[in-house]
């Protein structure tokens, strides 16, 4: 019986829900410190004085570490870089006396507990003198540079065929900061060894990375380091990067010899990456039959001062539908903040936002059904490389995703279907995201008993990982589910990409199969030098713990014995196939979605969603439709709730914390219908499978947003979609 495709339940579930899943905060250890970080109150200058007397004379407070008493740390006057870096020089916490950007970390007050900790920070005393500083992307918008990360290079004459179409529009999109804010604040546990090693639980989405960095910053050994990650309370893009608790958490402990516990309030989550402000226009001309004759996709994304961060914005434009006239240009502009930080598909979750809207505001100018438009202009191969698709099943969406709406019921008159004082109104949008893959390696190990163990360092940060790896190595090796166990989050397993970009099950996934495979080819050359009736066997199988061929079969168990060892194991390298080269990988996503718009006090609720996704082989349906669930809500707060705001006056953010930093709750969330449209793929790689935990996001805060303006006749373009734009 195959594992895989089955709705196996959480393996890793029961430990979560009994409270056994210890987070990278909760790992204690007699003689823990507590730190606390004292961070900056302004956004930008020079520290003149600190003066930390009132919280050293505190009984339990051990030491106040800044930037004149820090040890040193050779690594700060080198470059040093991690898998996730920007261009440029990554930020160094204590580095020196310059304020950087408001909430930067200033101090690190150490003590015997946390409350002590947080207390004692709030009675250092620090001067500045501040600088003029910018912090609105708006206001310095001229002043934008080209991305170090180019987009595709201009194809065709746009210029010339978006003058000359039919219909031609120009619209300015806008969307805001929004930060992570995952259920784990972030934290690092630093145990000190008494050989002077260092064992960290990090709130990491790659502990090989985190090792790493510390090795390198720190000038240590990699032995000196290990990262342990084995459950990660959510993170999507803000575990990418090692966050700025574990260099201090790390510092003090090398400092004092003692175990020491950094943890980040919930308003310090503020203080480090998001998804950057960007304000778009796009540029499209059409035929009157609704051809696309030109698309112009501008973004100007926001960035610090010290790195140059970049993501795939405007890409998806040359990509999602077909057309010979295309320009992309994307810029960024500096700012006192920050650097931005990858975020739930990133760069796509912001770009399609642009792309999508302007679809359905050209197909209203056409007179031409939206999901119709797409259809018309339904790209067979990916433009921007010029490559067919290893699989494409986006047409499938639009049918059984409209199907499943009643989208053919729609009247296309806006503010024509209503239901009482709630007008009514249907919006859909297309999705993309890419379908990679990373190198990763992965070990399998039977034992005389014939319990299954696979590893690789890669984490899960509720995504399922510990429960697909564990279907993959059951089908792969024919070991019963209940009997496969998969470890990971320990930098000293098996290496691993980072995990992030819906890359996980491809990679990952890939390495582990192959491992089992070849864990079975050594598991049939003993039975071979064993047995004679496997010695001519020509077709085998393994399957229920056994090898089996025709009607005989002698269990993996046994085998091993035979081998005369206690458990037989290898390790394999996997890379992605050569044969990916010659084709574009992606999943693909139809969203449609119902509003209803109170007529008098605007206010917006999502009361149906369906979401058809074509990601190739689905390994696990209750993971997958759990992970496109996510994405939805997190798109409805996309389009409705979510915007870090900031006083441009004091560079500060203003609703840091989660009572006033608006996401969907239970109460916002209506029907939500996820579809998996049947999708081969033997490209891809040798699963067949994409991942799904980006492409649940993408296009669903466009397709909210064109509900809105069905609903209402009213077009916002300025993310958030609140009730005082509506009005």
């Amino acid at each position: 019986m195959s594992a895989l495709g089955k709705p196996l339940d959480r393996v890793d579930g029961l430990l979560k829900v009994t409270g056994q899943a210890r987070y990278a905060g909760e790992f204690a250890e007699a003689g823990l410190l507590h730190g606390s970080v004292v961070s900056s109150t302004v956004a930008k200058g020079r520290i003149t004085r600190i003066d930390a007397s009132r919280a050293l004379a505190l009984p339990g407070v051990i030491s106040v570490i800044d930037h004149l008493n820090r040890p040193k740390i050779a690594s700060y006057d080198a470059a040093f870089e991690d898998a996730d870096a920007a261009d440029g020089s990554p930020f160094r916490p204590l580095y020196n006396d310059r304020v950087l950007y408001s909430g930067q970390p200033l101090a690190l007050v150490i003590a015997d507990n946390l409350e002590l900790a947080r207390h004692a920070g709030s009675l250092i005393d620090i001067e500045y003198a501040t600088e003029a500083f910018d912090t609105d992307l708006l206001a310095l918008q001229d002043q934008a540079h080209a991305s170090p990360q180019a987009p595709p290079e201009p194809r065709g004459n746009f210029q010339a065929q978006w003058a000359g179409a039919a219909v031609s529009l120009d619209l300015h999109y806008s969307t805001p900061i929004e930060h992570h804010n995952p259920m784990e604040p972030h934290a690092s546990t630093v145990l000190y060894q008494p050989d002077g090693t260092l064992h960290i639980h990090d709130k990491t989405q790659g502990p090989q990375n985190c090792q790493a960095y510390v090795q390198k910053v720190f000038g240590l050994d990699k032995s000196q380091v290990r990262i342990f990650a084995a459950f990660v309370g959510g993170a999507f893009g803000s575990g990418l990067r090692p966050q700025y608790q574990l260099p201090l958490a790390v510092m003090a402990s090398l400092a004092l010899k003692r175990s020491v516990r950094v943890t980040l309030t919930r308003q310090q989550m503020f203080t480090f990456g998001y998804r950057p402000r960007t304000l778009q226009r796009l540029q499209m001309g059409a035929a009157a039959n609704g051809k696309l004759m030109a698309i112009g996709h501008t973004a100007i994304g926001q960035t610090s001062r010290f790195e140059d961060f970049s993501e795939h914005v405007v890409e998806w434009s040359g990509m999602l539908y077909h057309c010979d006239n295309v320009q992309l240009t994307y810029k960024l502009v500096p700012l006192d903040v920050f650097t931005p930080l990858d975020m739930r598909a990133p760069g796509a979750a912001l770009g399609v936002i642009g792309l999508e809207c302007a679809m359905d505001e050209l197909a209203c100018a056409l007179g031409i059904d939206p999901v119709q438009l797409r259809l018309i202009n339904y790209a067979e191969r990916n433009q921007n490389e010029d490559k067919p698709w290893s699989s494409k099943a986006l047409r499938e969406c639009y049918r059984e995703g409209a199907e499943r709406f009643g989208w053919s019921a729609r009247n296309p008159e806006p503010r024509s279907m209503r239901d009482g004082r709630q007008l009514i109104g249907w919006g859909m949008a297309g999705g993309v995201w890419e379908a990679m893959q990373m190198k990763a390696s992965a070990k399998a190990r039977i034992d005389a008993q014939g319990k299954l163990t696979v590893s690789s360092a890669t984490t899960d940060i509720g995504t399922g990982t510990y429960t697909v790896m564990t279907q993959i190595a059951a089908q792969a090796s024919g070991v019963a589910v209940e009997d496969v166990s998969f470890l990971l989050g320990d930098s000293s397993l098996p290496t691993a990409p980072l995990q992030g970009g819906s890359f996980t099950v491809s990679s990952v996934g890939t390495a582990v199969q192959q491992a089992c495979e070849a864990l079975n080819a050594k598991l049939l050359e003993v039975a071979r030098q064993t047995y004679p009736v496997f010695k001519e066997a020509e077709a085998v199988r393994f399957e229920d713990g056994q090898l089996h061929t025709g009607d005989v079969g002698v269990s993996l168990a046994q085998l091993v014995k035979d081998a005369g060892e206690e458990a037989l194991e290898v390790q394999v390298d996997s890379e992605p196939d050569k044969k990916r080269e010659g084709y574009s990988t992606a999943t693909h996503s139809a969203v449609f979605v119902e509003v209803r718009v109170d007529e008098d006090l605007g206010t917006v609720k999502v009361s149906r969603v369906v979401s058809a996704i074509a990601a190739g082989r689905v390994v696990n349906p209750k993971m997958a439709r759990s992970q496109i669930l996510g994405g939805v809500v997190w798109g409805i707060g996309m389009a409705l709730h979510e915007e870090t705001q900031i006083d441009h006056q004091l560079g500060r953010y203003m609703n840091h914390s989660l009572a006033e930093y608006h996401i969907p709750v239970n109460a916002d969330i209506g029907d939500v219908d996820v579809v998996f449209v049947e999708e081969h793929d033997e490209i891809v790689n040798a699963l067949g499978s994409k991942g799904v935990g980006e492409i649940g996001i993408v296009g669903v805060a466009a397709a909210v947003a064109n509900a809105v303006y069905h609903a209402t006749g009213k077009r916002v373009r300025d993310f958030p979609v609140t009730l005082d734009k509506v009005l």
